[in-house]
């Protein structure tokens, strides 16, 4: 059982938790944005294209509530893409600047066996290195 909870806490506090957490709070407020966006601007645009002679209620209505709802959800789709793509590239140039780990081995020129780089003769075909 004490291995479990260990286990449970590693999962908790490491980053997977706790950047998920983030992650569905700042999608909750970025989508308030959007809806704000959404109704305040595109919605009165919507709402101003010629209207049937019934006085554009029911199926108009209804199209102009979908479209809203359409534009809302291609918004928020992209700017999400965009912010992960930056995110990507920002992680990815953190990778490019990191220097690559020493090498700890060395292949033997003789039998091409891998040895350790600090090796004066090789352990496998017993010849001696420079």
């Amino acid at each position: 059982m004490k291995k479990f909870l260990k286990e449970f806490k590693d999962f908790a506090v490491k980053g997977n938790v706790l950047e998920l957490a983030v992650a569905v709070i700042l999608g909750g407020a970025f989508n308030k944005v959007v809806t704000a966006v959404v109704e305040i601007f595109l919605n009165p645009i919507l709402e101003a294209l010629p209207k049937m002679d019934n006085g554009g209620t029911g199926f108009v209505g209804s199209l102009i509530t979908f479209a809203a709802v359409l534009i809302e959800f291609i918004l928020t789709a992209l700017i999400l893409f965009l912010i992960i793509k930056s995110f990507n590239k920002s992680k990815d140039m953190k990778k490019k600047n990191e220097k690559p780990a020493a090498p700890t081995t060395k292949t033997c020129p003789f039998c091409m066996s891998e040895i350790d780089i600090k090796a004066t003769r090789c352990p496998h075909c017993t010849s001696e290195l420079k």
